[in-house]
């Protein structure tokens, strides 16, 4: 069970609505970083938030709502805004305050302090944050003012129009969101930047791989299970791989792209009976490039998107050095989707917790953002 706050929060918040009416129980011996309780979730809901699962489940079997962020319940956008007001006046800043605070609300309450924040001051709330913070703290926080479709399709503008492709963000976005957020994503960005993210896309990519990205972009799967297609399309794929010399791509495109999740995960079971080995080894070893990450990308989400997202994080903090992008990316992302199934995949696969390895490779303020937003310890 999460506590209301932990002794760090009140010993630090200054803001007397801002402090749970639970934590006035609590000791306020002060405590290192690393000795505290974990991050709250937020504050009176989140001691109601379920008891993390072991184990990694299905994207349609998870419940409702996974998030570890929920809307704050006692909101109030006008003096919030005037609380990060007082954060960023004067001289210094009291990074702890804007951190817990906007960590404390859902996205679409901090666009709700973002307007309050202007029609009070006449000020940019997001131009004030980049002004006081630097760094990664700095994008971080950025992020998290940002609408979650507006930054999905950031994040695919920056990867296509930055120097060189960065085809891991295109992959992850691309494989891991569904039709309708795809859907969303793609008029968000004709908006924001005045151009077709479809031509953009076809633009830096070629071949398969570039066929593949369309198709996903056309967001509109087969609905549900074709009792009638699953071993055909077994079959098939086995036919265009390990049963035959040299590959037939197309056949891995049109299958994965637009079979439901459902039916291919019904598929992946026919394949290993009839080849004995897992459709991911197939795609490793008879593809390559892009192409194969995207694919196996696809073959994962359809298993599990938060064990496919999980190997994202694991894979950011785990190889020499961070990867600060990837990291927040998924971080941010699915603070307010599924970062309680992200949790216990990330347990379950790696045997240590999320939380635990964001302490031991990240530091400061930046790393206090992210076990906020973690949510606690498993």
């Amino acid at each position: 069970m999460f506590s209301c706050f932990n002794r760090m929060w009140m010993r630090k918040c200054v803001f007397s609505n801002f402090l749970c009416e639970a934590a006035a129980s609590h000791s306020t011996q002060e405590q290192t970083i690393k000795s505290l309780a974990e991050p709250q979730i937020t504050c009176e809901e989140r001691r109601n938030t379920p008891v993390v699962f072991d184990g990694c489940l299905q994207s349609e079997n998870r419940m409702a709502y996974r998030g570890t962020v929920k809307p704050f319940v006692n909101f109030n956008a006008k003096h919030d805004a005037e609380i990060l007001h007082k954060a960023m006046k004067g001289l210094g800043t009291n990074e702890d305050t804007i951190i817990m605070l906007l960590s404390a609300r859902s996205n679409d309450q901090r666009q709700q302090i973002k307007a309050a924040y202007k029609k009070a001051y006449g000020k940019d709330l997001v131009s004030g944050l980049k002004s006081e913070l630097n760094g990664v703290l700095e994008n971080l926080i950025v992020a998290l003012m940002t609408p979650p479709t507006l930054y999905d399709a950031s994040q695919l503008h920056k990867a296509l129009k930055g120097a060189g492709t960065d085809d891991n963000v295109l992959i992850e976005i691309l494989a891991s969101r569904t039709g309708e957020e795809i859907e969303d994503i793609i008029k968000v960005y004709k908006k924001e930047f005045n151009a077709k993210l479809e031509k953009d896309i076809c633009s830096d990519t070629e071949g398969h791989y570039q066929k593949l990205l369309v198709i996903l972009l056309q967001g509109s799967r087969e609905e549900g299970v074709d009792e009638e297609k699953i071993e055909k399309d077994a079959k098939d794929l086995f036919a265009a791989g390990e049963g035959k010399f040299g590959t037939d791509e197309e056949t891995f495109v049109t299958i994965l792209g637009n079979r439901s999740v459902e039916h291919l995960r019904e598929v992946f079971d026919a394949y290993k009976k009839l080849s004995g080995s897992d459709i991911e080894d197939s795609i490793e070893g008879e593809t390559t490039g892009n192409l194969e990450k995207l694919l196996v990308a696809i073959v994962k989400c359809a298993r599990s998107v938060p064990g496919f997202l999980a190997e994202g994080l694991y894979k950011s903090m785990r190889r020499a050095g961070t990867d600060d992008n990837t990291l927040m990316r998924i971080m941010v992302s699915r603070s307010e989707v599924d970062m309680l199934d992200i949790r216990a995949c990330f347990k379950k696969t790696y045997g240590v917790s999320l939380y635990s390895t964001i302490q031991e490779d990240t530091a400061g303020d930046y790393q206090k953002a992210l076990l906020y937003l973690c949510g606690g310890n498993d």
